[in-house]
């Protein structure tokens, strides 16, 4: 017993104890949500057709909701009609905020794409 109380402690075998999987990552593409879940479940929606709604099929059920940032920087808006132009529309993912709902009420926001972290 003091092992494995031991063991959630330091998270190392946290994997292994049963429950409700978590949101780990949010991603957008031209039209489809992925989420990713804790246990390896993954799960899609065409966020596109239902900018809010429900993923009931998704583990316990997550609801989530997609807020577009319209007016990113100027580069990312340049490369954005780059890409169109050159006849990839769709390529460059939108600039969003996913909001996650769990079944127990609790959110977790994701931006996707997701921030870039630059090394000291």
């Amino acid at each position: 017993m003091r092992k494995f109380l031991l063991c959630l402690a330091l998270a190392g075998c946290v994997s292994g104890v049963p429950g409700t999987p978590v949101p780990q990552a949010a991603r957008l593409s031209a039209q489809v949500l992925t989420l990713t879940l804790s246990d390896g479940t993954i799960c899609r929606a065409n966020w596109v057709q239902a900018p809010v709604g429900r993923m009931d099929t998704c583990g316990p059920g997550y609801g989530y909701a997609v807020r577009v940032i319209d007016n990113p920087n100027i580069l990312r808006q340049i490369w954005t009609e780059l890409t169109t132009a050159l006849g990839a529309d769709g390529a460059v993912a939108p600039l969003a905020e996913v909001v996650i709902e769990g079944p127990a009420g609790t959110r977790r926001v994701f931006s996707s794409p997701p921030p870039v972290e630059m090394g000291d």
